[in-house]
Parts: structure tokens; sequence; C-alpha cells
């Protein structure tokens, strides 16, 4: 056995590095309340995918030792079906959101489909990881560095969330007349007398506060704005069908401070679960901007 496991080094290391990028494909795939990947046929895509980028990742290191570089061609082949695929996410996400009580939004539509492609990239590396440690050292080995490489992929699954950027705490709604507030934060006018009663019976307010200048400028982004909203509606519900414009739960911004109040609309009316809600929600990477980071000197010229 052991005899065989020296002399089949490169099988040996293939299978590791296979079942370790497996592994990381599982450890990744989440349906949660965003239902999505849909169950099983979303799954059965992603973890085919997930065994192709886990083969890929896995041959290349026999590829690189026997100095057949014309093999990391399928790499790149590669990276160009995960870009397929990332348009395929995005179409997808797109049509289903249109039907949608509280759509989604292109931002976080966008989010989720580069996170997908991104995944498989790191279901490479774990597969490349282990190989490569199975067959330049001992299989043992190579299970060692798969382990480490799952924690690592796994470390980089997720970004960071809105208690980040932002205190979340409830706020108070009321309406001045056909006028709509969360706090002192205007919302919208509200003819509609039926719209009101329900407003003033189901209606729940969230103010997020940004921590500094950052953090207001990502957290004004309109694609970021519709992804709480929808995360929101998702978990507790939302009171209204469609035709119903006015019962469209909404975020708008305080222009002064940068404050961002949201109106929700829940079928479950737990403030305490709302803030915490929210708190969790992830930052989309493409809302993310940091101002402070820009090398402009106090003349207005820019730095060299």
């Amino acid at each position: 056995m052991w005899a065989w496991l020296i002399e089949q080094k490169y099988t040996v290391g293939i299978i590791v590095g296979v079942i370790f990028g497996m592994i990381t494909r599982l450890s990744m795939l989440r349906t949660d309340y965003r239902q999505y990947p849909t169950y099983p046929h979303g799954r059965i895509i992603h973890l085919s995918l997930g065994l192709i980028a886990a083969g890929l990742g896995a041959v290349a290191v026999p590829s690189l030792l026997d100095k057949n570089y014309t093999a990391i061609t399928f790499l790149a082949m590669a990276a160009q079906q995960f870009r397929d695929v990332r348009n395929m996410e995005r179409q997808t996400l797109a049509q289903i959101d249109s039907m949608e009580l509280v759509p989604r939004g292109a931002t976080y539509i966008e989010g989720i489909a580069m996170v997908f492609e991104g995944r498989n990239y790191l279901v490479i590396f774990a597969a490349f990881v282990s190989s490569f440690f199975s067959i330049v050292w001992a299989w043992y080995w190579g299970i060692a560095g798969g382990i480490a490489a799952v924690i690592l992929t796994n470390v980089f699954k997720t970004g960071k969330s809105i208690r980040a950027i932002a205190e979340v705490a409830q706020g108070k709604v009321r309406l001045d007349g056909p006028s709509l507030f969360v706090d002192d934060i205007y919302i919208m006018n509200v003819g509609l007398s039926d719209s009101q009663k329900v407003i003033g019976e189901r209606a729940l307010g969230l103010v997020l506060t940004p921590k500094n200048k950052n953090s207001r400028v990502t957290l004004a982004n309109p694609g970021q704005r519709q992804a709480l909203l929808h995360d929101a509606s998702t978990i507790l519900g939302v009171y209204r069908d469609e035709g119903e414009p006015s019962l469209l739960p909404l975020a708008k911004l305080n222009l002064k401070d940068g404050r961002l109040a949201l109106l929700l609309l829940p079928q479950e009316r737990d403030a305490s679960k709302a803030v915490e809600l929210v708190k969790n929600s992830p930052i989309l990477e493409s809302a993310i901007r940091m101002p402070s980071e820009a090398d402009v000197q106090p003349s207005g010229k820019a730095g060299s």
C-alpha cells in the first residue's frame, strides 16, 4: 500500500486535490433566506462546476512539474467558462427579480454573480495547494495543506456586514398630514387614507448612522439601499401586494448628516429582529466607496 502511494504520487495528488476542492465548494455552498442557489437543481449546477474547477486545479500541478506548460491553457479556458457562468447567473437573477415584490436590484444581482464566479477560483486554489503538497512531499502533507486551504477560502468567502460601517437603531414612524417621516427624515407623501392607516398600523422604521465619511458614501449608494430593503422584506415578509406603490418599503437619505432611514412594512413586526438582520446584511462590493483614500493635497492638487 505504501509503495503504491509513493509510485502513484501523481494519481494520489490529483485525487487528494479533487477531494479537497469539492470539500471547499461544499463548505461555501449555502441556500439561505435568499433561496439561491435553488434546491436541488441550482446546487447540482454549482457542485458540477465545483468538480470541474477542482479537477483543473489538481491536474495543473503534474502538468507544471512535467513542464507541460501548454496544459495551463486549460486554466485560461476555465476562466472564460466561469465568466460565462457569471453572465448566466446575472441573467437568471435579473429575470427572477422582475417578479419580486421588493426587488434585489442590479447591484445586488451583480454581487451574487461575482461571488459565484470567485468561489470557483477559490476551489481551484484549494485543489492546487492540496495536490501540490501531496505530490511534492507526501499524501498526508497534502491533507494538511488541503485543510489549511479550506480554512483560508472560508475566510475569504464572505465580506463585511453593515454593522462594520453603521450603527442601526429603531426610528419613530410618524405621519404629519400626508407627509411620512422616520424620526426627522422625510420619506414620502401618502395621500390615500387607506395607505395611511396601513402604515400607521404596520410600518417599522430603522435609522442607520454611518461611522465615517467612507461609510456615509457607501450607505448613499442606491444599490446598497435596495439590497437592505430586499433582505429585510425577505426575512420579515412584506405587507403589500402588486399594484400598491404607496406600500413599497423605501430607503431615504438625510443629505445633511448622511443618516439613512428605512421604512419597512413587515408581516412580522419585530423591531429587535429587524435591527439585527440589517446589521448582518452584506455590504455590496460594488457599493463600497473610500473617498478618504484619495491622494489629494490640501491645495487641491493630486499627490504624486
